[in-house]
């Protein structure tokens, strides 16, 4: 089990949802994880549960975020905060398109930088992108959030071809639709988030991705998982609309 091959890791977007209980999981593996996210307050209640080395800061800022690895062997990193605005590329605003671009993919593409040239120099790594189905798939509406996820996809490729001959791997997981917080804050109602998207349907659960998070980690060295779709099973990505017109 690689598991003994590393020491550290890293999990971004960690305070709740997915990333705490990844935090949890690889804790439970005997890894030092560095948990970071903006609250600072759920931090560091992570880290009396389990251990995990706090860092409360904006993965935006970049220089702040250099500033909090200095130092830090990553041997294992999750990319795993990620935001959502909802309508498409008609009902953008300016806000809608610089922010999930800066949390999405700039800051995934800064600490792939800042962390992947110790893991070469190691001869020893693992890189894991939680993107989603909407990297793959094409549904209305979210228009900048299935391109920033679309270029997670193709950076987890291309993170294979830039690390070839080391011992680095690279996997992507693209879950459907999973209980976390992502649609109270897009609503602002965390309540109303729960009535329209998850009472009555059977959810992933943050759980689920952690299960597939420690099978790819868990599989031998000479074993790559590279994708894996997680969906609930009422949940079928596509479909085709055709729209009928007369004039």
């Amino acid at each position: 089990m690689p598991f003994s091959d590393y020491k550290t890791a890293l999990v971004t977007g960690a305070s709740t949802g997915i990333g705490a209980v990844v935090v949890e999981r690889l804790a439970k593996q005997g890894l030092e994880v560095h948990a970071l996210a903006r609250d600072a307050g759920r931090l560091d209640d992570l880290a009396r549960r389990t251990g995990c080395v706090p860092h409360a800061v904006d993965i935006t800022d970049t220089s702040a975020l250099t500033g909090e690895l200095h130092g830090v062997d990553v041997d294992l990193l999750v990319n795993n905060a990620g935001v959502s605005r909802s309508g498409n590329i008609l009902t953008a605003d300016e806000f809608a398109i610089d922010e999930q671009i800066a949390v999405n993919v700039q800051a995934v593409l800064h600490l792939v930088r800042l962390v992947m040239p110790g893991m070469v120099a190691r001869d020893l790594g693992h890189i894991v992108n939680i993107s989603s189905i909407a990297a793959v798939y094409n549904f209305g509406g979210n228009t900048i959030y299935h391109a920033t996820k679309s270029a997670v996809h193709t950076l987890s490729r291309q993170l294979r071809v830039d690390a070839y001959g080391r011992r680095i791997r690279v996997t992507e997981i693209c879950p459907g639709r999973v209980e976390t917080e992502i649609f109270g804050r897009l609503l602002g109602d965390m309540e109303e988030a729960r009535r329209q998207y998850y009472d009555g349907y059977e959810s992933l659960k943050p759980e689920d991705i952690a299960d597939a998070i420690e099978y790819a980690v868990g599989s031998p060295r000479h074993v790559n998982i590279g994708h894996v779709e997680i969906l609930p099973t009422f949940q079928v990505p596509g479909g085709l609309n055709f729209e009928r017109r007369t004039d």
